[in-house]
């Protein structure tokens, strides 16, 4: 009997002890664990909100005030160049086509008096050259023909070059912006992208929403150069091609009015060497 109950003793506390690692082994398995797979791993989390406005207008307001002078001061060249670009565009045109109108009335005039009183009242290089030349004839009156023509040749090469200073008033504008409006914006790209950088450093993170306002102000001013050179350094080659269309407009003119007073000239020695015949 004594054997008996020691057996019923053992077998029940063998079953407790067993009992205790089965209960922690389901109270384990019913806790929720996460692995690799579990969604809630892999969620992405929330994308960083930017705290800055990345509009231009925001990203000029935001920059540092190097940058801000920078971009002020491209956005003026800017202005000054298509400023440049109308007036002497407007000036330009009118000229040459003045220029053409007195080319042709001068080849059908058949002297040089009466082709000054064809021309136009207003003032304006074409006006001076026919007035210079007919002035020089006046005052060379008398004279032998090969000094008047010297005299007047050299009025006329004057006048062309004052109307050639005259019409490229403006173009070293256009050439230094477009020179160096790039470099100046590079400048300005080059200061923000370090202030950029200083701020990382000071923040200890390289999130995005520290490391693209920053940047991207920098590049911003890049593209104001850019604005700013590319027009300048287009309508810079425009106007050199207009301007030496007019400058071969005024050395018609003067062409036309060397042929006039060589005729002029010549009628006169033929109307003296008839008046001495006749004497």
């Amino acid at each position: 009997m004594r054997r008996t109950s020691g057996i019923w003793l053992i077998c029940t506390l063998l079953s407790a002890s067993l009992a205790l690692p089965v209960a922690a082994l389901a109270q384990e398995t019913q806790s929720p664990v996460l692995t690799a797979t579990d969604p809630a791993v892999l969620a992405p989390e929330a994308p960083a909100i930017l705290p800055h406005d990345l509009s231009p207008w925001g990203m000029f307001m935001q920059a540092d005030w190097v940058v801000k002078t920078v971009m002020s001061g491209l956005a003026i060249a800017s202005v000054l160049t298509w400023t440049v670009w109308l007036v002497t565009s407007l000036e330009l045109i009118t000229a040459k086509r003045e220029a053409r109108r007195v080319r042709m009335s001068l080849a059908a005039a058949p002297s040089l008096h009466e082709a000054l009183a064809g021309t136009p009242q207003q003032d304006g290089p074409v006006r001076d050259l026919i007035a210079a030349a007919a002035h020089e004839v006046d005052l060379s009156h008398g004279l032998p023909p090969d000094g008047i023509k010297e005299r007047v040749g050299s009025r006329l090469e004057r006048i062309e070059a004052a109307a050639a200073r005259h019409a490229t008033r403006g173009t070293g504008i256009l050439a230094t912006i477009g020179s160096t409006a790039p470099f100046v914006g590079l400048f300005g790209t080059v200061w923000g992208i370090m202030n950029a950088f200083i701020g990382i450093s000071k923040t200890q993170t390289t999130n995005l929403a520290v490391v693209a306002p920053g940047i991207a102000e920098a590049l911003l001013a890049t593209a104001i150069g850019l604005v700013a050179a590319i027009p300048a350094v287009v309508i810079y080659n425009k106007f050199a091609r207009g301007i030496s269309g007019y400058k071969a407009l005024l050395a018609d003119i003067s062409a036309e009015l060397m042929r006039l007073i060589s005729r002029d000239l010549d009628r006169r020695n033929l109307a003296g060497a008839y008046r001495d015949a006749a004497e």
